[in-house]
């Protein structure tokens, strides 16, 4: 289990970096979106492009910030129900909830992702409002989110796979996430 644990701090450790680095765009939208919102109050003067510079930014920060979010095991649950059962339940419906739900559906948004972004990029598709950005850009963050956020999910099968053998302690006792 030794190298899967490797792999596992390794995908840790990639989404972690991405994370922090990805929400800093938070702040840059919301400088972008001040800016825009004066620069059209004082000089009656608006732009496609920052509108959409703010969209594309806030969804960069959705996508590339999933996988973190759920490093740092902060995704909602079911709580209520599953707060009555045992830690070892609970390890093994997060288990099963990852293989059969998380795993899945990322896989299936990526191959129905790539090829909707390939297009987009092969044809330089611009957004059709006047003065707007590329589109491939945004559409490239649906199948690289739900990438990241399949190998975090593979690093979190592997964790829970390790605790409920007992071969790590609970990585989320603190309530702070992984690591």
């Amino acid at each position: 289990m030794a190298p899967l644990l490797a792999l596992s701090r390794a995908i840790d450790f990639v989404n972690l970096k991405i994370g922090l680095a990805a929400r800093w765009l938070i702040l840059v939208a919301v400088l972008i979106s001040a800016a825009n919102a004066i620069i059209r109050k004082a000089f009656s003067v608006s732009s496609n492009s920052w509108l959409e510079a703010q969209w594309f930014l806030f969804g960069a920060v959705f996508m590339l910030c999933a996988s973190y979010t759920l490093m740092r095991n902060g995704h909602i649950r079911i709580d209520v129900v599953v707060s009555h059962f045992s830690k070892r339940t609970r390890d093994w419906i997060d288990v099963f909830g990852h293989v059969f739900f998380l795993l899945p559906f990322c896989l299936l948004m990526i191959v129905d992702s790539w090829p909707f972004f390939l297009r987009s990029w092969e044809q330089n598709e611009q957004s059709l409002n006047a003065g707007g950005l590329p589109l491939w850009p945004a559409k490239f963050l649906v199948p690289a989110g739900f990438f990241l956020l399949a190998l975090q999910g593979v690093s979190e099968l592997i964790k829970r796979i390790a605790v409920i053998r007992g071969e790590i302690p609970e990585p989320y006792e603190s309530g702070e996430g992984a690591h």
